[in-house]
């Protein structure tokens, strides 16, 4: 049941995705990393679902992508420490 406009949009469904893909991910690694690799990745793979939905709560078009821009930048974490994860 949706009860927000941000949960029917597809960016907010596709990160959402990413979530759980992330999650299943770093469940694989070595058990060492889960207090360090895995919390910093998993948070930034929430933040982007949480930024694009607190974005779309804002007023004014900027409000709005500084938020996007935030959840921009979380993405680009997950692909750095996913390349430090596969190397």
């Amino acid at each position: 049941m949706l009860y927000f406009g941000f949960q029917k949009l597809e960016i907010y469904q596709l990160s959402k995705a990413l979530v759980r893909d992330i999650y299943k991910l770093s469940s694989s690694f070595p058990s060492d990393e889960k207090h360090a690799l895995v919390q910093q990745i998993n948070k930034a793979a929430v933040s982007v679902a949480s930024k694009i939905a607190e974005g779309t709560s804002r007023n004014g078009y900027q409000k709005k992508i500084h938020f996007i821009n935030i959840s921009y930048r979380s993405l680009m974490v997950i692909v750095c420490q996913t390349e430090i994860a596969f190397e």
